[in-house]
């Protein structure tokens, strides 16, 4: 079935996730509730945020604001560093509901694998589940050693982990790791941050469908099977990223685009 901007992928937890949306990653102030808004308007459905971003409350006033039915909208937010533990992550998740002003989150990540306390802080934030302030829980940063970590002492998967990915970072052990135990990979970054938007083999590829080179990066991301999530704040670049869903790469070209990858070090 052909993607659309309208396109879900099923998580693990019967809930369904759409396959763009927003990162909201140094969206800050009056900036927020304007950029929430244009790309609702112009179909984005999931939006991207964290206690670390500082833009929780600005995130929920959006969401709120827009006349949505809710259940039309994904909003993820993540567990910093430093709220890790059984007591503590419960608390720093309702802490960054309230800000956020809404019944419930759609996915709550860890930020990072950075404390020993992962396991135990994946045990509590789990159990909230069953009392639907969260739809779906998951992961971000974390790698294939960590995914089995937590996955062999309490048995539960997370739905989604969230990892930097474009062609020049592709994870493919991680990803196959994914797929075996129907974790969704979602990409930040996925414009590997405007640092290689002049590569020629992304130029070449770009100017044989037509298209921008960061289009280019997110359809290698979408044909992949990740979800993406580009930032920006400017109306153009919304729609740009937007228009990704009328074009598809040849087999060829996305074997050229992953032969670009330097694995996980510093792009």
């Amino acid at each position: 079935m052909a993607l659309t901007l309208e396109s879900r992928l099923a998580l693990n937890t019967g809930q369904t996730m759409p396959v763009l949306g927003l990162g909201l990653w140094q969206v800050r102030g009056p900036d927020v509730g304007p950029t929430v808004q244009r790309a609702l308007e112009l179909g984005y459905r999931l939006f991207d945020t964290a206690k670390l971003y500082g833009n929780e409350r600005e995130v929920g006033e959006a969401v709120r604001a827009s006349g949505l039915p809710r259940e039309e909208l994904f909003v993820t937010t993540k567990l910093w560093n430093d709220d890790h533990g059984r007591e503590r992550a419960p608390a720093a998740f309702a802490e960054s509901l309230s800000r956020l002003g809404l019944d419930y989150v759609d996915l709550y990540l860890i930020h990072w694998p950075a404390s020993d306390r992962r396991v135990e802080t994946w045990r509590a934030l789990t159990e909230l589940e069953d009392a639907g302030r969260c739809r779906s829980f998951g992961v971000s940063n974390f790698t294939v050693s960590h995914l089995e970590e937590l996955v062999d002492a309490t048995g539960i998967v997370p739905a989604v982990d969230q990892v930097e990915q474009h062609p020049f970072r592709y994870e493919a052990e991680l990803d196959r790791f994914c797929a075996r135990h129907g974790i969704v990979v979602e990409c930040y970054s996925p414009l590997a941050r405007a640092r290689r938007l002049d590569d020629p083999t992304l130029a070449e590829v770009a100017r044989a469908h037509g298209r921008t080179v960061p289009q280019v990066m997110l359809r290698w991301g979408l044909e992949h099977g990740f979800v993406v999530i580009p930032k920006s704040v400017h109306p153009a670049r919304l729609r740009e990223n937007a228009s990704v869903f009328d074009f598809s790469l040849e087999r060829e070209e996305r074997r050229r685009l992953d032969a670009l990858s330097q694995g996980s070090g510093p792009d």
